[in-house]
């Protein structure tokens, strides 16, 4: 398979939206990736929007950034939550400095803006948080997906495939 021995992680919390975490689980593991479900110590167990569970297979505090290759992180009202955990923020900032992909999409980008690894970039989002990636200093534009070195965004659900054939070809 084109990804064997690569390691994902995906990151999760409370309100994520099932596509944009389920479908890049489920494509990234096809393409023969270990994808692991990543969690904060206390929760077993993530709700989406739309009340589907998500098992927690790591957590943050227990795995470092040398363990993955790259850091999805779904949007959703996730990353309200998984950007005011310090442990989250680490994995991603670690994983991004070591030269590992970092990927989001929606409303996912308040996780890099919060790591500090936005600025400069071009990225793209859901056009409700794109002041907010400006004020931290990205560029951004209106794509379905942007790739900016080892940093790759797109706007929602639609994108999804354009966003996931991105990630796979950055790993590749």
């Amino acid at each position: 398979m084109e990804m064997t021995g690569k390691r994902i992680g995906v990151l999760a919390e409370d309100d994520y939206e099932d596509l944009e975490l389920w479908y890049p689980v489920l494509r990234l593991r096809e393409a023969g990736a270990t994808v692991s479900i990543v969690g904060m110590p206390g929760q077993e167990v993530y709700y989406s929007k739309h009340d589907y569970p998500v098992k927690v297979e790591v957590t943050a505090n227990a795995v470092s950034p040398q363990d993955f290759d790259a850091i999805v992180v779904p949007g959703g009202y996730a990353p309200d939550r998984i950007r005011r955990h310090q442990a989250m923020l680490d994995l991603v900032k670690g994983v991004f400095d070591n030269g590992g992909v970092v990927a989001f999409i929606c409303h996912a980008g308040w996780v890099p803006i919060s790591a500090g690894i936005v600025k400069g970039k071009r990225v793209t989002s859901v056009s409700s948080i794109k002041d907010d990636l400006l004020n931290a200093g990205a560029k951004w534009e209106d794509h379905e997906v942007v790739q900016d070195g080892s940093l790759i965004s797109s706007r929602g659900i639609p994108d999804l495939p354009a966003f996931c054939r991105t990630i796979i070809a950055a790993l590749g």
